[in-house]
């Protein structure tokens, strides 16, 4: 079996890799976002992504190399990262309250022996209840998602924000499409199921 590292040091991603039964280590990736706005969404996961697997490639000469990425696109088009504070994610929850938003999330799987990358992306689209202020608060303070874009975590009690979640991959909301990447795994000669 070939060295399989995940570029992240994400706890989401790692606790979803677990889920394949297969070897692998997570190692943060030498590579640091910075975009331009205006960039389309799609286009940013997938070259942000690219770059994360693409970074370890002196460390990991034989690997295959996972990168994801993720952004958050409100209704109006804007895209939303990571409130950091009990302030802002109120903020960014009540401005999503009962509207549907979009989650692009990029993956990337790179064979650093061949120099061969298979990149590509999914979306999802969450469409939240309308919440009240108290909603709002009763979460934040539960779950306190502060280090996720868009301030719920979907696999936790941000379910109960939802009205609906429409995906072709329930993992990649959570931070990385499985099914894309069992696919993936698959056309590099590294079958999950072997």
């Amino acid at each position: 079996m070939r060295t399989i590292i995940l570029a992240s040091t994400s706890p989401y991603r790692f606790e979803l890799m677990k889920r394949l039964d297969i070897s692998f280590r997570a190692v943060a990736p030498l590579f640091e976002e910075n975009y331009e706005p205006g960039i389309e969404p799609a286009l940013l996961v997938k070259h942000f992504a690219c770059h994360k697997a693409r970074s370890l490639r002196d460390e990991y000469p034989d690997a295959l190399i996972i990168g994801s990425d993720q952004v958050f696109v409100n209704w109006r088009g804007d895209i939303i990262g990571k409130p950091h504070t009990f302030a802002a994610a109120r903020k960014q929850l009540a401005e999503m309250s009962g509207r549907k938003n979009i989650f692009y999330t990029g993956l990337s799987l790179f064979d650093s022996r061949k120099n061969e990358t298979l990149t590509d992306f999914t979306v999802t689209e969450v469409t939240f209840r309308s919440l009240s202020a108290g909603e709002i608060d009763t979460y934040l303070h539960k779950e306190k998602p502060f280090d996720c874009a868009g301030s719920f975590k979907i696999e936790g009690l941000g379910i109960a924000l939802m009205e609906k979640v429409t995906s072709d991959d329930p993992t990649a909301l959570i931070g990385l499409p499985l099914i894309k990447l069992t696919h993936m795994l698959q056309e590099m000669g590294a079958p999950v199921l072997a």
